[in-house]
């Protein structure tokens, strides 16, 4: 599940609505929306976050948490390292190799070590 999709689904919860009555109402199919919450499928475009947020009436610093989780939820990432010290293309690599067996413990770490701020950043999300 990325953060987006954990995110949608408390939302969710927290209306009440399940996911074929939320997909019906956004304009998408409930698989979709399923694989969305799931992170088999990439971040939404820019058109169904506002969809998103509109259908949940989140407010202006609730929308910016969702537009911010959507950036931080590609599924399948791909980290270009070329140009980068053969010790950050190792890093990737292992990464990418280990992440599955990271437990949540490990990686909470990873995080507060290497991106204290970067989970506060903005994120890009497909147009």
């Amino acid at each position: 599940m990325t953060p987006l999709g954990e995110r949608l689904r408390e939302l969710r919860r927290q209306k009440g609505v399940s996911q074929k009555e939320m997909a019906e109402a956004i304009g998408v199919s409930a698989a979709y929306l399923s694989a969305l919450e799931h992170g088999r499928r990439g971040v939404p475009t820019w058109v169904l976050l506002q969809k998103i947020i509109g259908y949940f009436n989140i407010i202006w610093d609730d929308a910016e948490e969702v537009l911010k989780l959507a950036g931080q939820s590609h599924p399948r990432v791909v980290i270009d390292t070329s140009g980068l010290s053969p010790s950050a293309t190792e890093l990737a690599n292992i990464l990418a190799a280990r992440i599955e067996s990271l437990d949540a413990d490990t990686i909470a770490r990873i995080l507060e070590m290497i991106a204290p701020s970067a989970r506060e950043e903005p994120r890009r999300y497909d147009d």
